[in-house]
Formats: structure tokens, C-alpha cells, sequence
């Protein structure tokens, strides 16, 4: 029997119906995605820049003398053109202010909720947008990326926890996959806006690109004013249950015996709160919450680990660095883009029909094959200072979108899914900022370094990142169970259930109620 959970198991613990998904909830989910947007913009917005003349001719000289073969350039490894610490740090600056902030943005969002987060983190990204539009030294372009690194921080700890709560439990793959379709989404304006600006006269197209960000970001800070807060938040802020109730009726558009059962699990996890409130110290030292703890560092840590943001970021530099021109680069980067958010949409309707494990395991096969043929194609023909035949460089910008779709519907959406959805109501905001903050502590890591590693390990480091996938392929399949369809508030019973985690979990009703079934515990 596969390592998940049976699903005798699952209707067990799935006892009631909540509703349809109404179009109020739909709307609130889409304002919410926004998000998203800010997150794929930013990410793609820096990879275009980066790689643009004017902007290496301003603020990084040395970049630039080495793209074009002078002084220092002459000679250079094609894989160390671009090595530098600052163009590195101008990509992780804003990692490193997300790292920082998102703790804060934890306590923010468990006690004022989720809508104040994301309040914040758009007006955030507004200013950040504006310094970097109007950046005339390197300390104003960090400075703006500090900026962003706040708002992303609110929004990423905010967002997935807002979709998952509002979503039915039989849609909550699809409405919390829709944060990654808005981040694909992001990422490919972004790279249409890179590819327009890039030829605009005089030099200055980049400062465009990088104040575009502060569109979606408006529209998420002036949404936050009107959006509704999750049934779960106001449960935890001690809304009265009446009016709690209300809202839960509309958002699943009836007021039957689902509606009181789902009021009554939110209730039911939010008591817990009355003996243990920090829910940090909760996850670090309750043996209960040992797997969701463990998923909460593996699996942003591996989604980091499947090299998607050093190509995300660097897919322009990348593209140069196998000797495209600066147009040629970033309209590849578009074509690859448009599969990965086609691949992330389909991913919204798989979700739910197929499970998380499903997706994750065929996605992560789907990428190990890509990357290993990527390396091999630029250990076998790149070198030093060779350049692939026209042949090559395309089938390299195939298979570089073939690695993107197959993260775009596996690692890239159930990264923040998953994490999402584990946690019981009392150490959920704690969890999700573990989540986040080794997302971005890892994010940091591979933004800073990749460009130093291409430069030593040369096409090796595809293969590098081709054995973290298999790594994380096994890991889900041994120790990640099945929660699609599951009410959030049950997926915790799932533990207790699982062939290794059940050891760490002590559920002696549920092992009761297995054995009333005739069900064995996985």
C-alpha cells in the first residue's frame, strides 16, 4: 500500500457538506491573489532587469565590461560573466527584508488578521515601487528591494492562510493553487513589460519595469479595505459566533447542518488557545506537531531545491550566458513563461480530482528528466568559451519549459498549498511563518549563490539540483499523506494515521473509531 492515507480513512474524517463555492467567495479569493501577482512580478521583473545593458551600464560597470568582452572581460569564463555579489544582492535584498519581516507579519496576522497583512504588504510594495522607479545610486535600488521584501513578507504569510480558509474543502487545492497561477501570472507581465521596456530609447525603460509593481500592489492594499476576514481569523479574535455564522452561510451560500459543523470545528481548534497561545514554542517543542512542523521547514525547503528561482531569476542571464542577445533572451523567457502559467491552470483543476501526491510525484520525475538533459547539453557543447549551435540553443529553451511546467503544476503550487492547509487553528499563523521564512531563507541562499556556482560547477549544477529532486520525489512519497477534499480543520486527524507520523501522534479516539470500521492504520 502506497504511503498515504486510505480512503476508508479519509470518509472517516470527512463527515459533513459545507456548501457550493459561491461567487462572493470567488471574488474575495481573486482580490486576495493578488498577492500572487505582486510575488511572480517581483521575482520576474528582477530577472529581466538584470540582464538589461542600460542598467548593468549604471549600476553594475564591471557586469557590463565582462558581457562585452572588455578590460576584465577579456577572457572570462562564459559561465562567470555574471558573477557578482551585488547583482546578486540586488535579487536577494528583498528575500533577506521578507526573511526578517515575516515573523512580525506573523503575530499581525494572528491577531489582527488576515486582512491588515495584506493591507500592509501592498502599501509595502507601492513605496518600494516608487523608490526603485526613481533609483539614482545602488543604495536606492536596495533600498526599494528592502521595500518589496516587507510587503512580499506580509503577503506571503497572509494569502495562502486567506485562500485556503474561505475555500470549500472540495475546492481548497484549486482556490490555494490559484496563488501560484497569480505568481506565474506575474512573472509573465513581468517578462512582457521587460521585453517592451528593454527597447524603449535613452536607457531608461527598466525604471518601468520596476514601477509596474505598484499596480497590483495598489490594487491589493485598496481590495484589503473591503475583503471580508476568513470565519477561522474572527473565531481566533473572539468574533462573536452569530455574526461568525452569518458569514460562513454566505460564503458557502446556505445555512444548513454543514455550515454549524464547520462553525463548530473552527470552535472546537480555536479552545485550544486558552492553554497554549504561542504557537511558535508550540511547534518547536510539542511532539503533536512533529509532521506538520517537519513539513513546514522540507517542503519550502525542497521547492527551493528544485533550482526553479535560479532559473526563474536568472532565465535572461542564463539565455545570454549560451550567447542569445539581450531581445532574443527575454522573449524566450515570455514563451517560457506562457507554459508554465498554462501548466499552473491546469494544476487548479487537477488538484482536487487527483491529490497533492499525485501532482508532486509526477512533477518531480518531469523535472529531474529536464535538468539532467539541460546539463548535458551544456557540458557537452557550451564550455568556457564555445556557444551552442541555433539547434541546441532551442531545444535548451524547450527543455528549460518543460522543467518550468513541470514545476508550475506539482513543487511550484502544493509548495504553498500544502503548507498552508496542515496546520491545526492554533499554531497555524506560527506554522505559516516557518513556511515562509525558509522559503525566503532559502530563496536568499540560492539568489545569491547561483551565479557564483554557475561560475564553479559550470553545468554541473544541473545535476546538482537534478538529485535534490529525486531526494524530495522519495520524501513525498514516504512520509507526505493525502489531504485533498479534507475540511481544514480535519486534516489534522490524518497524522495520527500515517505509517511513520503515528508514533509522534497520540489520537487514541481516532484508533478507536479505525478499529470500530475494521480500518488499520497506515
Amino acid at each position: 500500500m502506497a504511503p498515504g492515507v486510505a480512503p476508508e480513512i479519509q470518509q472517516l474524517i470527512h463527515p459533513y457538506d459545507v456548501g457550493r463555492t459561491t461567487s462572493f467567495v470567488v471574488l474575495s479569493c481573486v482580490t486576495a491573489c493578488m498577492g500572487g501577482i505582486i510575488f511572480g512580478y517581483d521575482i520576474g521583473v528582477s530577472a529581466g532587469v538584470s540582464s538589461m545593458d542600460a542598467f548593468l551600464r549604471r549600476f553594475f560597470p564591471d557586469v557590463y565590461r565582462r558581457m562585452h568582452g572588455g578590460g576584465e572581460g577579456e577572457g572570462v569564463s562564459n559561465y562567470c560573466r555574471f558573477d557578482s555579489q551585488l547583482l546578486t544582492a540586488f535579487t536577494s535584498s528583498l528575500y533577506v527584508a521578507g526573511l526578517v519581516t515575516t515573523f512580525f507579519a506573523s503575530s499581525v496576522t494572528a491577531r489582527r488578521g488576515r486582512r491588515p497583512s495584506m493591507l500592509v504588504a501592498g502599501a509595502a510594495i507601492v513605496s518600494g515601487a516608487t523608490v526603485g522607479a526613481a533609483a539614482v545610486d545602488l543604495p536606492m535600488v536596495i533600498l526599494a528591494r528592502v521595500l518589496l521584501g516587507v510587503g512580499v513578507g506580509f503577503g506571503n504569510q497572509a494569502v495562502p492562510l486567506y485562500l485556503s480558509e474561505m475555500a470549500p474543502p472540495s475546492r481548497r487545492g484549486a482556490f490555494s493553487n490559484g496563488f501560484q497561477l497569480c505568481v506565474s501570472v506575474g512573472a509573465f507581465v513581468a517578462q512582457l513589460v521587460n521585453f517592451g521596456t528593454e527597447k524603449i530609447a535613452g536607457g531608461w525603460g527598466w525604471r518601468v519595469s520596476l514601477a509596474v509593481a505598484a499596480v497590483p500592489a495598489a490594487f491589493l492594499a485598496v481590495g484589503a479595505l473591503f475583503l471580508p476576514e476568513t470565519p477561522n481569523s474572527l473565531i481566533q479574535q473572539g468574533e462573536d459566533h452569530d455574526k461568525v455564522r452569518a458569514l460562513l452561510s454566505k460564503i458557502r451560500g446556505n445555512d444548513g447542518a454543514g455550515v454549524e459543523d464547520e462553525l463548530d470545528d473552527i470552535v472546537a481548534a480555536d479552545r485550544s488557545k486558552v492553554t497554549a497561545r504561542r504557537g511558535l514554542a508550540m511547534m518547536l517543542t510539542q511532539r503533536r506537531y512533529r509532521p506538520q512542523l517537519v513539513m513546514a521547514v522540507m517542503i519550502p525547503f525542497f521547492q527551493q531545491m528544485t533550482g526553479i528561482n535560479a532559473i526563474a531569476f536568472y532565465a535572461p542571464v542564463l539565455l545570454r550566458t549560451v550567447g542569445m542577445g539581450e531581445s532574443a533572451a527575454l522573449l524566450a523567457v515570455v514563451v517560457k513563461q506562457v507554459a508554465g502559467v498554462a501548466a499552473t491552470l491546469a494544476s487548479m483543476f487537477a488538484v482536487d480530482r487527483f491529490g497533492r501526491r499525485t501532482l508532486f510525484l509526477a512533477g518531480g520525475a518531469q523535472m529531474v528528466v529536464s535538468q539532467v538533459l539541460i546539463g548535458a547539453i551544456m557540458a557537452a557543447q557550451l564550455g568556457d568559451d564555445g556557444e551552442l549551435s541555433r539547434a541546441s540553443a532551442l531545444l535548451l529553451i524547450v527543455l528549460v519549459a518543460v522543467y518550468v511546467t513541470g514545476f508550475a503544476w506539482s513543487w511550484g503550487p502544493l509548495g504553498w498549498l500544502v503548507p498552508s492547509e496542515i496546520f491545526p487553528l492554533e499554531v497555524r499563523s506560527a506554522g505559516q511563518s516557518i513556511a515562509v521564512a525558509v522559503n525566503f531563507l532559502l530563496t536568499t541562499a540560492v539568489a545569491q549563490s547561483f551565479l557564483a556556482m554557475l561560475c564553479h560547477m559550470k553545468a554541473g549544477i544541473f545535476f546538482f539540483f537534478a538529485a535534490w529532486l529525486v531526494a524530495m520525489t522519495t520524501f513525498v512519497y514516504l512520509l507526505l499523506p493525502e489531504t485533498k477534499g479534507l475540511p481544514i480543520e480535519q486534516v489534522g486527524k490524518l497524522w495520527a494515521h500515517h505509517w511513520f507520523w503515528k508514533r509522534f501522534v497520540t489520537d487514541s479516539g481516532d484508533d478507536d473509531e479505525c478499529r470500530a470500521i475494521g480500518v488499520d492504520k497506515l
